[in-house]
């Protein structure tokens, strides 16, 4: 309880903030992209191509190469995450002289050492987080090989119908397409991270930094050049 005498208003401001940008943004961006363009809704009709593709495809060799790669990308961050986490526990045994190291800096505020101890505590809080993302998503990608493994030859698709073949390809794309928006989700609490990084200066460094992380997400989400390129 000493946390909440010692930690200035201001930063639980900062702190709100952060929280409410993250929650806001998160949910602006899966509700959005069912109505505009943003990078998830275009790869997410490419996944129902590649699907389609692979109910007429014999063997499926391929596809599960595909798969496999989609999955080796959240596997590498959860063991990067858990090189983080390590590091920031490590980093919580010498608080001390990683405080003096920020003291030092013209531009940071002084801290008590439980507030920087709570600062650090904020950042395991969110690489737990997205671990959690990350490992999820490896699992929705074996799911994806499962429903792809479980698909019938492409001599049944031609006898059973059209409707057959289409439910198959729906249903494959979109545990593709969870699995998607699941590794975006870790990756955006990775942007985040970065953002949270300006309290140890100061609340004022931590709202401007989380308005730009915010402004950069929504950039690349919505109005990149690849965004551009897969709408061509």
């Amino acid at each position: 309880m000493k946390i909440f005498q010692l930690l200035p208003w201001a930063d639980w401001i900062a702190l709100g903030f952060f929280l409410l940008v993250w929650v806001c943004y998160a949910l602006f961006a899966k509700h959005w992209s069912d109505g505009q363009h943003s990078i998830l809704a275009m790869t997410n009709r490419y996944r129902h191509l590649w699907m389609l593709q692979t109910t007429a495809r014999d063997p499926r060799m391929l596809d599960g190469i595909i798969t496999q790669t989609l999955s080796a990308t959240p596997a590498f961050f959860c063991s990067t995450t858990i090189l983080i986490l390590g590091g920031l526990f490590a980093l919580l045994g010498t608080t001390d002289k990683a405080a003096e190291l920020v003291r030092e800096i013209p531009f940071a505020e002084q801290t008590p050492m439980l507030v920087f101890e709570f600062k650090i505590l904020v950042l395991v809080v969110i690489f737990v987080y997205s671990f959690f993302r990350f490992s999820w998503s490896m699992r929705q990608y074996t799911f994806v090989a499962l429903l792809i493994g479980a698909m019938p030859p492409p001599a049944s698709f031609e006898s059973e119908g059209v409707a057959n073949r289409q439910h198959c390809a729906d249903r494959a794309a979109a545990m593709t397409g969870l699995a998607a928006e699941t590794f975006n989700g870790g990756l955006r609490a990775y942007y985040f991270s970065f953002a949270a990084l300006g309290w140890f200066f100061s609340p004022t460094m931590f709202v401007l930094a989380t308005m730009l992380v915010a402004g950069v997400l929504y950039t690349r989400e919505f109005k990149s050049e690849v965004l551009a390129l897969l709408q061509e």
